[in-house]
């Protein structure tokens, strides 16, 4: 049983649940210099409700902002690159970051994903045409060993096989079926 003696004493009820804080999709600056877009969820809980009323005036949304600050600090040092592939790394270390920095204040960050890492349009529309490009460059590549091929093929058959007027049409006729196809991709 718990007295409390008015005008003296107050309380202040803690939530010991798990709460989910959605961070609101944040701006960041790649090492490389590519801005992104990053939407980020924290779960965290009060693990110790003494500490939390003690050392800090309001637990929850303070560590809802040094979650923004994390994501975005632990971002910035990341390229393109790095972001994109490694994401459950930067989500460890930004729950790392955050379990150290709450702890204080009687704060478990319980887990950290990163939801969605968006790109600008123009990037998007660039790293496509770059793909499409670099698929262009190998197809090429390949009808160019294609060709090569015949052509030593047709070195390897006999002198008087080569000048026959009917393996120069089929050769002819080979290479413009190549390079229809090559068109069409």
């Amino acid at each position: 049983m718990i007295f409390i003696i008015p005008c003296i004493d107050t309380y202040r009820k803690i939530d010991l649940r798990v709460v989910s804080y959605a961070v609101p999709p944040q701006e960041i600056l790649s090492k490389d210099s590519v801005t992104v877009s990053v939407d980020a969820v924290v779960y965290f809980r009060t693990s110790d409700p003494i500490a939390s009323v003690n050392n800090v005036d309001d637990a929850i949304y303070s560590t809802k902002l040094l979650a923004q600050t994390t994501l975005r600090n632990a971002l910035g040092m990341k390229t393109l690159t790095e972001m994109l592939t490694e994401r459950e790394a930067i989500a460890q270390l930004c729950e790392t970051i955050l379990d150290e920095g709450t702890e204080h204040w009687g704060v478990k960050v319980e887990r950290v994903e990163v939801k969605d890492i968006r790109l600008p349009q123009q990037l998007t529309r660039a790293m496509a045409a770059e793909a499409e490009a670099a698929r262009e460059a190998r197809a090429k590549v390949v009808a160019a060993e294609g060709e090569q091929k015949v052509r030593w093929q047709l070195l390897l058959t006999n002198d008087n096989q080569i000048l026959k007027p009917r393996n120069l049409q089929l050769y002819a006729r080979k290479r413009s079926i190549v390079e229809i196809d090559h068109q069409r991709k």
